[in-house]
């Protein structure tokens, strides 16, 4: 299932894809077979159709046939002119001839009504799925989950590491690997979450040693010290050696922290701020500790230490 409904773009350099569009015997044979094809968009016209590189012949997506609209909700005009230059996923309609030169009708809301339907019937939460990142807000990250499908992965869902906003941590195009969070088979809507997925306090802890000066990220001022990222499932705490002011400026800045203690019963990083680094904070790719291809699935995820005082934990149900 999952094989089948990926993220636009996901499929439109694959082999089978470029088969499709090779020939006008594969674009007859995706639309007997009700294959799901990629194409670039090149063009929206003023009527809001789509216009579709399919390489041997033009592929025409109708207004109506750009996006799937859940009940009440309208027609976006921003979601369709956003498309261009962009790849698509599509069903072949019918192909046509149009004045000596073949036209395919295309149906964008087709595939994404056949990603939604079968995600509904066939995914519970827990399962991880692909997405891509298509844009940000200050709330969360709006990841493609299957041919142009949105959904919500929430700024509190992205690590457990606190960031401000989510480009702190992800960026658009981004390919990534989520959990679904919860499913709302009445409205349709499914919702993901990402940070069970970057490892728990002691698989994060492992990577440091007390004695060790590491970088790290000023994430937020308390009254009570700095927390500073060391990575996205962790966080340990420097102790205010500056006005609260001087500190504000450091936020989203990289910094380098002397390693004082590690006590995981509590899940504590003691830190000593060092100095602030004249660079600019790197973002290296997620370190993924959950491999799909071997735990397609997740029951329960467990960040806090077995022997912990604190329990911090998800239940999918």
């Amino acid at each position: 299932m999952t094989e089948l409904y990926k993220p636009e773009g996901t499929r439109f350099a694959s082999a089978q894809n470029r088969e499709y569009l090779a020939s006008l015997g594969g674009l007859e044979r995706a639309m007997n077979t009700r294959a799901i094809v990629e194409g670039m968009v090149t063009l929206c016209d003023s009527d809001l159709r789509l216009h579709v590189d399919l390489q041997c012949a033009t592929g025409v997506i109708d207004a109506e046939e750009a996006m799937y609209c859940r009940p009440g909700e309208g027609r976006k005009e921003i979601a369709i002119i956003t498309r261009v230059g962009k790849p698509v996923a599509f069903r072949i309609l019918a192909i046509e001839n149009r004045n000596g030169r073949p036209v395919a009708r295309l149906s964008r809301r087709l595939a994404q009504e056949a990603c939604i339907q079968s995600y509904l019937t066939q995914l519970r939460p827990g399962d991880l799925i692909p997405a891509k990142v298509t844009h940000l807000e200050p709330f969360g990250a709006f990841v493609d989950i299957g041919c142009g499908v949105a959904s919500l992965l929430a700024v509190d869902c992205i690590s457990v590491s606190r960031i401000s906003h989510p480009r702190d941590r992800l960026r658009c195009g981004e390919e990534l690997t989520v959990a679904v969070k919860s499913i709302d088979r009445e409205s349709g809507r499914i919702y993901v979450t990402l940070r069970e997925l970057l490892g728990t306090w002691e698989e994060n802890a492992a990577d440091f040693l007390v004695g060790q000066t590491v970088t790290g990220i000023v994430r937020s001022i308390e009254s009570y010290g700095v927390f500073v990222e060391l990575a996205p499932n962790l966080a340990g705490l420097a102790e205010l050696r500056e006005s609260s002011e001087d500190l504000q400026k450091k936020i989203g800045k990289a910094v380098a922290v002397y390693i004082k203690s590690i006590v995981p019963e509590r899940m504590k990083i003691k830190l000593v701020l060092i100095d602030t680094c004249c660079n600019e904070p790197s973002r290296a790719p997620l370190r993924y500790f959950v491999d799909p291809a071997v735990t397609p699935h997740l029951d329960r995820w467990v960040y806090s230490p077995e022997h912990g005082r604190k329990v911090i934990e998800t239940v999918f149900e």
